[in-house]
């Protein structure tokens, strides 16, 4: 029987990785590590899953450690983060430090004690950074030019993966998973923001919403969590060693579509206002990437389009404050 460590298992993501392991119809183990263990362990309930959990400061070396070395995992789902960009701005050093050092604390306990795994290193799209229009979409070897706080903390994970599997022969996949979306997301990133905007008004008896956003010119590639975590499943089975995979859906939409999109899909009028809060001192005008490389070599492509994973949202109400 397969065994699964996850870190950040109370997060958005790590949630819809259980749910498709579920799926699988076999029976696995799972340890899920976090600082905060859900407040709804029955949510967590699933027939294939025999499902653990250990509240644990992942910075501290020595109690990750002894949790590592006790389950022994045959995978290690790497999906602790300081996840936003926008509050990467505000707090640069935490976003930094637990990007990095939470990761070599894995690696090195693996390395140390000789556990026989293989780890899911996750980056980001962010880490392509402003680039040219004419390198779109983006490829894995697409130079890299990170220009927020997350961007350069997840290159440093990247480089500092590919370091440990160089090095010391560790056998970690990385990935550039481009903007996730679906159910339970926080709302502290856009698409769920704007969901909770237009529930809120709705329940109100507004006819007509007005949304406070960001820049919604910015155009963004993005994926359903549903694929992401498909994803990550085929490439823990599949993927190479040492090898970079961009995770995307191919399509890029600005938030402005994505406004209008949700217009139709509630039947009501949106009307935009910029909150200066919300803009950033610098954003990327445009990401879209490529996924050809993880199609090859795993055979996966993305099943959800945009329509769908929107009227998944708007069904299934569950963001996180």
């Amino acid at each position: 029987m397969n065994k699964y460590l996850i870190t950040g298992i109370s997060g958005f993501v790590a949630y819809h990785m259980l749910e498709y392991l579920n799926t699988l119809n076999i029976k696995i183990n799972v340890l899920g590590i976090d600082l905060n263990i859900p407040k709804h362990v029955k949510e967590y309930s699933f027939e294939n899953i025999n499902l653990s959990f250990l509240k644990i400061n992942l910075l501290e070396y020595k109690s990750l450690e002894i949790a590592v070395i006790s389950f022994n995992p045959n995978f290690i789902v790497h999906l602790a983060s300081f996840s936003s960009v926008g509050k990467s701005w505000e707090k640069p050093m935490e976003c930094f430090l637990n990007n990095t050092n939470i990761f070599l604390n894995i690696a090195e306990i693996v390395r140390h004690n000789k556990i026989k795994c293989r780890i899911l290193s996750v980056g980001s799209s962010e880490e392509y950074g402003k680039i040219n229009k004419n390198d779109l979409p983006l490829k894995e070897y697409t130079n890299l030019n990170p220009d927020n706080p997350y961007a350069v903390a997840r290159v440093s994970q990247e480089m500092l993966s590919q370091f440990y599997v160089k090095a010391f022969k560790l056998d970690i996949i990385l990935t550039r998973s481009f903007n996730h979306i679906g159910t339970g997301q926080r709302l502290d990133f856009a698409i769920p923001s704007f969901i909770k905007q237009i529930s809120d008004g709705l329940k109100k008896g507004l006819k007509s919403i007005t949304l406070l956003t960001g820049d919604i010119a910015i155009i963004r590639d993005f994926i359903d969590v549903r694929d992401v975590v498909r994803a990550y499943y085929y490439l823990l089975e599949k993927g190479n060693t040492g090898e970079l995979y961009n995770i995307c859906s191919g399509k890029g939409y600005s938030l402005k579509e994505i406004i209008e999109i949700l217009a139709i899909l509630y039947k009501i009028d949106i009307i935009t206002i910029i909150d200066k809060d919300k803009i950033r001192p610098v954003d990327n005008n445009i990401i879209i990437g490529c996924f050809d490389k993880l199609k090859l070599q795993t055979g996966w492509e993305p099943k959800y389009n945009i329509d769908e994973s929107l009227t998944e949202i708007k069904n299934n109400l569950n963001v996180k404050e």
